[in-house]
């Protein structure tokens, strides 16, 4: 059985970033639109969970799909849920990253801005789970160039999951729509819709 795709943002973006977007044409290529939800997150991290739990509660048992930040959403779910994810240059404690950084912040795409307190720092530590150790459940992808993150604190977190490590790349992660089929075996949707396929225009 298809599963849904839950896809969860970073901080500060947005379902109009390069990977969702490139994710959400995808889909609709292959004629399942409607099995990928993209939700635009609230920046505080309890608002922004309720909004996930409650898509959660009406998916089922969606994969996650989690980019950065929003990977470490999708980490806490899924060990909350027994879910399976997908985490792209995820986030590590991040509650621990914010030092010098408390004040005004602009969201990339939407231009809101808004005001990072002590109080999201708090939520955030609250959200952490202990390292998962299930490889059937979780596929970690890590670019070595990733300028936000070291990928190595993710490669030592996630060392009991499926890792893919690449040399090179961004936090923004090159090459995504080329291994959008990776993403979609996870997905257990049928390579017959998505072999023949070529990605790389998206």
């Amino acid at each position: 059985m298809t599963a849904t795709i839950l896809y969860i943002h970073g901080l500060n973006s947005s379902p109009a970033s390069h990977k969702a977007s490139q994710l959400s044409r995808a889909m609709a290529r292959l004629d399942l639109a409607g099995r990928l939800r993209v939700p635009a997150l609230h920046h505080h991290p309890r608002q922004a969970m309720a909004q996930l739990e409650t898509l959660i509660a009406e998916l089922g048992a969606p994969l996650l799909v989690g980019s950065s930040l929003g990977g470490y959403y999708a980490t806490h779910l899924a060990e909350r849920h027994g879910l399976r994810a997908l985490l792209i240059n995820p986030a590590v404690r991040p509650h621990l990253r914010f030092d010098g950084y408390l004040g005004p912040q602009k969201n990339y795409y939407s231009d809101e801005t808004w005001e990072l307190t002590h109080d999201h720092v708090v939520a955030l530590a609250e959200l952490e789970v202990a390292p998962p150790n299930d490889a059937a459940r979780y596929q970690v992808w890590l670019q070595t160039g990733d300028e936000t993150l070291d990928y190595r604190d993710a490669e030592r977190y996630y060392r009991a999951c499926a890792l893919r490590i690449q040399a090179g790349g961004d936090h923004g992660f090159q090459g995504f729509a080329e291994r959008l089929p990776m993403l979609f075996a996870f997905a257990g949707i049928a390579a017959t819709l998505w072999r023949d396929i070529d990605f790389s225009d998206l």
